[in-house]
Formats: C-alpha cells, sequence, structure tokens
C-alpha cells in the first residue's frame, strides 16, 4: 500500500496537482506500555487522534479538494469527508469475505468480524469507487448497500522495471549469487506466507512434477521465511534438495528471476489482482496460474492455467497431477512455440503500464470532483 500510494502521488504531481498526504502519526502509541496493550494504544492514534486532526484541518482544505483513500480497509475514516469529494480504492475483500465465514481457509475470530464490520459501514458511505480487476469490482457491489455515484475498474500497474534479460546469462548470474546450479533451468514461485498465496501448493505440484515426469528442475520460492508446515513439507520431499527457500532478496535479485526462470507457478487460492502474473509475463517468463478471477484477467490470453486447489484433502493429489501435466506442457513447448507464448506474455503485460493506469485515475479522480462539488478539476 506505501508503494501504490506513492505511485498516485508522484503520478498526480507529475500532471500538475498538488498533494498531500494525510496519514496517521504516532502520538498515544508513544507512551510506554506492556505489548498487550500496545495494539489498543495505535488503534487510539487510528481511530481517534488521527480523524480529530483531520476535522480540524477540513476548513484549511478548498471545496475543489478530493480525499483519496488508498484502501477500502481505510474506510472508518471515510464518514470524515463523506460530503467532500473523495474516492477510495479497493483492493481485494479477502478479509471482508473470511469474516462473513465464507473463506474456509481464513477463519476469523470474534473480534476480526467485528473489525471488518466497522470498516464495511464506513466505505458505505463512500460516493466513488475505484477497483484494481473486475473480480474486486464485483466483490464490493456485493457489499455496497445500494450503487454508489461511480464504480470503475483500474488494472493496477507495474510499480517496477520488468524486462527480459538474456536467459543465460540471468541463469549465470543467478548460480553465482545463489551457489544453485541454475543453468539448466528452474521453476520460480514469489509470495508471501498469506494463506491465499497457496505455497504449500506449489510444494504439492513440484512434488507430482518430479515424480510424474522425472524432471530435475530445482525449485525456487522467494519470499518470506517459510513457515513450520512448509518446511515440513519440503523434508518430507524426495526431491528436498532441490527445494530452495530464499529470504531477504533484493528487487534486483527479484527482477533477474523473473528474467532467468523456465515457469513461473502462482496457484494462488484468492488475489484482489496478482502482480506478480504481470512481472512474470513482463519479464519474459512463462506462467501457470489458477482458472479463476481476478488471475485470469491479469493472465489474459497469455497464461496456462490449472484448477484451483480443493478444500478436501483428499482431492488434492488428483488436483496437485492435473496442474503437474499442465505444467509439463509448459516445459514441453518446442523453442518456437516458447517464443511465441514469451511474446504473448510481454504483449499482455504492457496492458499494466504505469502511464496508463495513472491517465486512467487522473480522469477518474477529476470526474468525482466535478460529480461531487462541481467544478472541474481536483486542488489535492
Amino acid at each position: 500500500m506505501p508503494r501504490f500510494a506513492r505511485m498516485l502521488a508522484e503520478g498526480m504531481k507529475d500532471r500538475g496537482h498538488s498533494v498531500e498526504i494525510l496519514s496517521p502519526q504516532a502520538k498515544v502509541s508513544r507512551v510506554p506500555a506492556p505489548r498487550v496493550l500496545r495494539k489498543w494504544l495505535y488503534y487510539i492514534d487510528q481511530y481517534i487522534t488521527f480523524p480529530s486532526s483531520v476535522r480540524k484541518k477540513l476548513s484549511s482544505y478548498s471545496p475543489d479538494t478530493l480525499f483519496v483513500f488508498t484502501d477500502h480497509a481505510l474506510g472508518p475514516w471515510v464518514p470524515i469527508v463523506a460530503d467532500r469529494p473523495h474516492v477510495v480504492h479497493c483492493h481485494d475483500f479477502l478479509a471482508q469475505w473470511s469474516a462473513l465465514g465464507a473463506i474456509p481457509e481464513n477463519p476469523t475470530g470474534w473480534s476480526g468480524r467485528q473489525y471488518q464490520k466497522y470498516i464495511r459501514q464506513g466505505y458505505s458511505q463512500a460516493k466513488h469507487f475505484i477497483s484494481v480487476s473486475q473480480k474486486t469490482q464485483q466483490d464490493l457491489a456485493h457489499f455496497l448497500p445500494s450503487a454508489p455515484l461511480s464504480s470503475e475498474t483500474v488494472y493496477n500497474a507495474l510499480n517496477q522495471k520488468f524486462s527480459p534479460v538474456d536467459l543465460k546469462q540471468a541463469r549465470a548470474s543467478l548460480t553465482k549469487q545463489t551457489g544453485i546450479d541454475l543453468n539448466a533451468g528452474y521453476l520460480l514461485h514469489i509470495g508471501g506466507n498469506q494463506w491465499y498465496k497457496n505455497r504449500a501448493g506449489v510444494v504439492e505440484i513440484y512434488n507430482a512434477w518430479r515424480k510424474n515426469t522425472g524432471g530435475t528442475l530445482p525449485l525456487l520460492l522467494i519470499g518470506e521465511a517459510p513457515t513450520p508446515t512448509l518446511m515440513q513439507m519440503r523434508e518430507q520431499s524426495a526431491y528436498q534438495d532441490d527445494i530452495h527457500f530464499l529470504t531477504n532478496i533484493p528487487d534486483e535479485f527479484v527482477q533477474l528471476a523473473y528474467a532467468g526462470a523456465s515457469v513461473f507457478i502462482f496457484p494462488s487460492l484468492a488475489e484482489g489482482f496478482g502482480w506478480p502474473i504481470a512481472e512474470a509475463m513482463a519479464s519474459g517468463c512463462l506462467v501457470l496460474t489458477t482458472n479463476e478471477a481476478p488471475m485470469t484477467e491479469v493472465a489474459g490470453d497469455a497464461g496456462f492455467l490449472a484448477p484451483r486447489r480443493p478444500g478436501a484433502e483428499e482431492k488434492v493429489a488428483a488436483w496437485a497431477d492435473e496442474s503437474a501435466q499442465v505444467l509439463q506442457q509448459i516445459l514441453s513447448l518446442s523453442p518456437s512455440d516458447r517464443s511465441r507464448a514469451v511474446e504473448s506474455g510481454i504483449l499482455n503485460a504492457k496492458r499494466f503500464e504505469p502511464k496508463k493506469l495513472l491517465d486512467q485515475i487522473e480522469t477518474i479522480y477529476l470526474t468525482c470532483t466535478k460529480e461531487t462539488a462541481g467544478i472541474s478539476k481536483p486542488a489535492r
């Protein structure tokens, strides 16, 4: 979210708009207190101290100031400016669905359910929304009590430079940096330990692929340190020596890892958008992802698709086998077919260029301001 907010701020400044970023500051939460109380002190700063300070400043802003909420999770602050020009960006509603008990993989406790309800009560008062995918836009419509004045979809943009690199050079460089022989290629996953990233599914697909095809490419999982469950899966794998978790990796390494990979495996259970799909394609890497929105929205016609991992454990092995078959189909492409697939991915990724996103968002910002305040250009 901070990176997204910076991109919006810098993009609007470049287009001649004045931008000010408002965010809670540590005041009450700076008071020394036991760890168990610090969360509550933080909430005081978030939902009492900060709103109070914003209300005091409202009169200093011109009537044509547009207030932008960079995520709907900031919903509790929406009522402060509900009668001023405003717009809310929506990324994903996974926490909202979880709070309703709709996602078995992510159960939510009582306090979490109340917190998500509090967020929903806030953003429901907003009049303008921008979602990062059609799936997110559809979820928003489900949660709103009535139709807003506007609800638009603007796909996320790549917020770093991703481009193809000579395959042999990329792999040679990565081999030198990691001490792992990657010269013949490798399978790649990038993501955190959030339940929906399905890192366990990546290992399950890899195990099935190795067992069913006799393939020997190593697997790199870049991101957070593995959970105990993931480490146990690795230790129980017959191919554990070829499963590598890489953490605290700089952006430059990640960019090179995309460019050198044989296939990028991204079997997410859910996403708001699915940035890594676009990042991999822009880097000239073929992508295997889940055959559900919004992954299909981002992958377009350039992705290779597998079903969503089933919740029933007795069905997981068959799912892993089916996904491994798709993986092998990708790896078995002829050089000419692979080249065409790579080019298709690069072309698809051009949909997510920052300028396109910022042009679309600026147009929506201007419209939101005009519809709410009856003027033509936001001052902020």
